[in-house]
């Protein structure tokens, strides 16, 4: 199989493929536009891109999901442990500007205040690590993965340096061809869908009641406006269960009465980390 991801060798998005779909290619993009578009105009290739971190929450894909509208074929949820890294022979006690991409430098604050670092924005972690790499000044550093040192020849002064040391990333892949898993009673499943409502009051509160009705659990909801107005918004929902579930099926009929717009974007099985 081959991927498309946003970043350079070592991004976290990189690592994930890396470890899920570990005989793969990995075609790195600039950006998460362009894997879309790489994807969604080569069968061949699936795009892997970050939907949700769990300390900083929504990464804004979704009027990205929305344009390319292609089918998701799996979900996989990958820790993210960020590590200082920089030019072999130094010591942290010389560090005095770090650069990385401004989710990894909010999620270590503590530690850079703690250490009185300079931050330097950069444009994604691994970025970073080839930055310094090139650079060779021993009072810069990175924050980046521990995959990121080994690519670009760096050593690890310090590792899990995140605030908050549990930190995982859900990641998303899309497919141009759509794919969806027979229905299997031992096994769970995520249905995730696109969705605007009709115009008319309480529209959200009718549409999901189906839901409520039927117990279908609902674990996500997102909102965002359509384009060139404030006044129309799309939502992202998912569910737990197989669209083939009388109970999903029947619930996703009822909310489809009270929208104007309706996609079934994919059917998946539920990633064990959920189970955790």
């Amino acid at each position: 199989m081959k991927f498309a991801y946003q970043g350079i060798p070592g991004s976290y998005s990189e690592s994930c493929i890396k470890e899920n779909y570990p005989n793969s290619e990995t075609i790195p993009c600039r950006t998460f536009q362009d894997a879309f578009e790489l994807a969604k105009s080569n069968k061949e290739v699936k795009a892997l891109v970050p939907e949700q971190n769990q300390l900083i929450g929504s990464i804004n894909i979704e009027t990205l999901v929305l344009k390319y509208r292609m089918n998701i074929f799996a979900e996989h949820f990958y820790p993210i442990n960020h590590c200082l890294l920089a030019i072999k022979g130094t010591n942290i006690d010389k560090i005095k500007d770090v650069y990385s991409h401004t989710a990894a430098l909010s999620q270590t604050n503590a530690f850079i205040k703690k250490n009185k670092f300079n931050e330097h924005v950069m444009a994604d972690t691994a970025g970073s690590a080839l930055f310094i790499s090139n650079l060779k000044d021993t009072t810069k550093a990175a924050i980046a993965s521990e995959r990121s040192a080994k690519i670009y020849n760096l050593q690890v002064l310090n590792n899990n340096i995140q605030d908050e040391k549990t930190n995982f990333t859900r990641f998303l892949v899309f497919q141009k061809e759509i794919v969806q898993p027979k229905f299997n009673s031992n096994l769970k499943f995520i249905t995730s869908f696109l969705f605007k409502l009709k115009n008319k009051p309480s529209a959200l509160f009718q549409s999901l009641t189906g839901l409520s009705l039927r117990q279908v659990n609902m674990t996500k909801l997102q909102s965002f406006p359509e384009k060139g107005t404030f006044s129309s918004y799309y939502f992202f929902c998912e569910v737990q269960g197989h669209i083939e579930e009388e109970k999903v099926s029947g619930a996703l009929s009822d909310l489809e009465l009270h929208c104007s717009e309706f996609q079934l974007l994919g059917v998946f099985k539920q990633s064990s980390f959920r189970d955790k």
